[in-house]
């Protein structure tokens, strides 16, 4: 059996999700997640939405960290599965799989079989925003599910920030954590890669959304590089 076939080491996560998926501190966010799982959107009409706040999902071995924004509200606030059901998810999922971390390269949702190994994505902020902009409050309010999850991740050495405020959430975490990071914080860019102390590695990327990939600023070449530099980086 190997680590990640064994609950009891998923157990930890568990009880946080149990805690998380209650969570009802933004009442902007509740609101729109909730309206959102009412009026669905007509091509999901016979579907029903998640409607919470979306634990992060993977193997809780994982030595890769993805982190993305927060759930689209027609994709991981329906399925419950973070970056499924959207087109976000699968250019991430497509580069997972290509990079050894899926054991397949779709995500569509809970019990779909997929399973990743060595890796785990998650989001500072859990509830879908309007428009996908949660404010500075709402990340806040967000920042301690944030720390403690990575906290019940201690295999993690390698951290992929899809765009700047995954960027941004990820440094702060770190920095409440205590970790002895460099001052100024390095510039967002897609490709930086940044070391830190204790062998950890902050990787950065432009978000797989729409708006990076129809305009061509995100090709799957460009994200696939970044995930064989995290693939690398893990392993080494």
């Amino acid at each position: 059996m190997t680590p990640a076939d064994d609950p009891s080491r998923s157990a930890p996560l568990e009880d946080l999700t149990a805690a998380l998926v209650t969570c009802r501190r933004c009442p902007r966010l509740v609101e729109w997640r909730e309206q959102v799982a009412v009026d669905k959107r007509r091509s999901f009409q016979d579907e029903e939405y998640w409607g919470r706040p979306v634990p992060g999902f993977g193997d809780p071995d994982a030595r890769l960290i993805v982190i993305g924004l927060a759930p689209a509200a027609h994709g991981a606030n329906r399925t419950g599965r973070m970056f499924t059901g959207d087109r976000s998810g699968e250019w991430l999922y497509r580069a997972l799989y290509r990079a050894g971390f899926a054991n397949r390269p779709t995500s569509t949702g809970r019990g779909d079989g997929l399973r990743l190994g060595g890796a785990w994505v998650t989001a500072p902020v859990r509830c879908a925003p309007p428009a996908n902009r949660p404010t500075p409050a709402e990340r806040d309010a967000c920042a301690a599910w944030f720390r403690a999850e990575l906290a019940l991740l201690p295999e993690a050495r390698v951290f992929l920030c899809l765009g700047t405020f995954a960027y941004q959430s990820l440094w702060r975490a770190l920095a409440a954590s205590g970790e002895n990071l460099p001052r100024p914080r390095p510039p967002f860019g897609h490709g930086v890669e940044i070391s830190l102390p204790g062998a950890i590695s902050v990787l950065l990327s432009y978000h797989p959304s729409q708006q990076n990939t129809f305009t061509g600023r995100l090709t799957e070449d460009m994200l696939d590089a970044v995930m064989d530099r995290a693939a690398v980086l893990v392993a080494g």
